[in-house]
């Protein structure tokens, strides 16, 4: 006879079929339907986007796809629209160290995104072309949004309950004080465009150049204090899900974050990209290159019905838009996310690289045993690698000998940026 002990073990035990069918509910979850919808009206030709659904954190893994949406509006020419748009993904992918699982693959986005805008920045500059553009670039890993922009294309957040929220920051000289000093620090210009009365006229611009965006990839003829350094954010929806209305400023200088969220209501993806453009138009007419893509994240059931609007906006701001807290992070996200709270995981707008590119660890280490730049990702010798916490006031590094590590032309384009050296002068 079987003891009793043997029968409590054999009661608990749960049948095959029962943990398959568990392991795929949770898979089920784990996994929103992603679905999005674009539309344009082209009045200079500059605008630029970017879909991509089926990329892999691990090739051949089906289990590792995330998604890349991206808009990117040229100026002075679409050279550096183009350019970015064929070689940012790749420059982002090839600053992310290997065979990580999917949590530090997401820790390890922030600083890869730095990476790739700058190698992309460096990397037009070379081909001479004075071409600028913004980019504002987005994956979606699952229920996690990450984004990094430059300029003033936007991508916002319609969170299930109606509150909307701002994922990227607006790099105009106009309306950012920060950036104006910042420029201004670097050994740049701000001000209005001179008329020959001497009456200044417009919004603020950087001298050299007349650029109104302090922040771009391209654009060598303006100067290095104009930075491709991205303001990052990335955030875990809720298994509520939400929207993403991903833009150029044609849409921007025509409709607040709130209209635009506000005039796609209810409407699917295509539709509402379709709707957003529309309205943008019959407010303001086409002035400017009007684009839209509109990704929708949506549970893969509707077993969660949506929350209804709130009363008052500011308080929902602090009770959905919370910053993940430091202890017991995996317990905490599952608890945020079941009430609906929008948990924000990283964010940071600093354009110091020595800030934005971290403390040096084993991944900047090659396989071959060299060290590599961080930002180019070139192999260097030991004694030709230079710490970017070198030489940096902004960096909180004690020991500027650590890594990571640049080459002597992202070092030297580092410092042109910081207004260290003039733009454009190569030291040897």
């Amino acid at each position: 006879m079987a003891s009793g002990e043997e029968r409590r073990r054999r009661d608990n035990l749960v049948p095959l079929a029962a943990l398959i069918s568990r392991e795929m509910r949770i898979e089920k979850i784990e996994k929103p339907i992603v679905k999005y919808g674009h539309a344009a009206q082209s009045r200079k030709g500059e605008d630029y986007f970017l879909i991509k659904m089926d990329c892999q954190r691990l090739p051949g893994n089906s289990s590792s796809t995330f998604s890349v949406f991206a808009i990117f509006d040229g100026h002075n020419g679409n050279a550096a629209a183009i350019y970015t748009r064929e070689n940012l993904l790749n420059h982002i992918l090839g600053a992310i160290p290997r065979d990580l699982g999917r949590e530090e693959w997401l820790q390890a986005l922030p600083r890869a995104l730095v990476a790739g805008f700058v190698k992309t920045d460096k990397e037009f500059q070379s081909r001479g072309e004075t071409s600028g553009t913004t980019a504002t670039f987005v994956i979606v890993d699952r229920w996690t949004v990450t984004v990094a922009s430059v300029g003033d294309s936007r991508c916002i957040l319609d969170a299930q309950g109606g509150a909307v929220f701002s994922l990227t920051v607006d790099h105009r000289l106009q309306e950012n004080v920060e950036e104006r000093k910042r420029v201004s620090a670097s050994g740049g210009v701000v001000g209005r465009l001179s008329t020959v009365g001497g009456v200044e006229i417009g919004p603020l611009r950087c001298w050299p150049g007349g650029l109104c965006l302090s922040r771009s990839i391209g654009d060598m003829d303006v100067g290095e204090f104009i930075v491709p350094v991205p303001f990052v954010k990335q955030v875990k929806l809720s298994n509520a899900g939400g929207r993403l209305i991903i833009a150029s400023d044609g849409i921007w200088d025509a409709l607040s974050s709130e209209m635009a969220a506000k005039s796609c209501h209810g409407l699917p993806a295509e539709l509402a990209a379709r709707q957003v453009v529309k309205e943008a138009l019959r407010t303001r007419g086409l002035k400017d290159d009007t684009t839209c893509v509109v990704v929708d994240i949506i549970p893969p059931d509707n077993s969660i019905p949506p929350s209804t609007p709130p009363k008052k906006q500011n308080k929902l701001r602090a009770l959905l838009f919370r910053k993940k807290s430091h202890f017991s992070a995996s317990k905490l996200s599952k608890k945020l996310s079941a009430i609906g709270i929008v948990e924000e995981l990283f964010e940071e707008g600093s354009a110091m690289l020595a800030e934005r590119l971290g403390n040096g660890d084993s991944t900047s280490q090659s396989t071959s045993g060299l060290f590599t730049c961080v930002v180019c990702q070139i192999d260097l010798a030991p004694s030709e690698g230079i710490s970017v916490h070198a030489g940096s006031i902004f960096s909180t590094s004690s020991k500027p000998w650590q890594g990571p590590f640049l080459c002597a032309d992202c070092r030297n384009k580092k410092d042109a940026m910081e207004g260290k050296r003039p733009s454009g002068v190569r030291v040897a």
